[in-house]
């Protein structure tokens, strides 16, 4: 069976299931979730995405992003595709979510409400080539610099909901006290 993501509405309540690259090729709204972990160092981890997935191949983006399974919590999706993509786990905080729409040249697109999670960790990542070509460290303001220049190298949804991952970095509390 194809891995199913979970059709909402505007308002985020759940409207059915469909496979996850049929409604990636007809654009229907459904549900995702976004990882930003840092380290002490106040630096994003960044994931280049494999040269083998089926859009956005070889672009830098957070963490890590994915869909949630039927069934399953956004906070559960977000720990389990952490560890599948970068083999690491912390503790996940939810910050805010956002709605976006993007096309890519293949003609698929995304459409999703986004949920955003931020974490903290100096644990180094153990990737899943399957799923990441690359990773790096980059602090806000550089990665806000380089977007502005190379925003090809980028994934859409990073370019859209960055200036609100600055603002609630700049706020957002870990549960040790260190501000992300």
């Amino acid at each position: 069976m194809e891995e199913q993501v979970i059709l909402v509405d505007e308002e985020d309540v759940p409207k059915g299931q469909m496979d996850k690259m049929e409604a990636h090729e007809k654009g229907v709204l459904h549900r995702a979730f976004s990882v930003f972990i840092f380290n002490s160092k106040r630096e994003l981890l960044l994931q280049q995405r494999a040269m083998s997935k089926y859009h956005s191949a070889g672009l830098w983006t957070n963490t890590c992003c994915s869909h949630p399974r039927i069934g399953e919590s956004n906070i559960h999706a977000a720990k389990r595709r952490l560890m599948e993509e970068m083999g690491m786990g912390c503790e996940l905080n939810y910050l805010f979510k956002f709605t976006y729409k993007a096309i890519f040249e293949d003609g698929l697109t995304e459409h999703e409400v986004d949920h955003v999670f931020f974490g903290m960790s100096d644990e180094l990542p153990v990737v899943n080539y399957d799923e990441v070509e690359a990773f790096k460290y980059m602090d806000l303001e550089a990665l806000a610099q380089d977007i502005a220049v190379n925003p090809s190298a980028y994934t859409p949804w990073l370019r859209i909901c960055l200036d609100k991952v600055i603002t609630h970095a700049s706020t957002a509390k870990t549960k040790n006290g260190h501000t992300a």
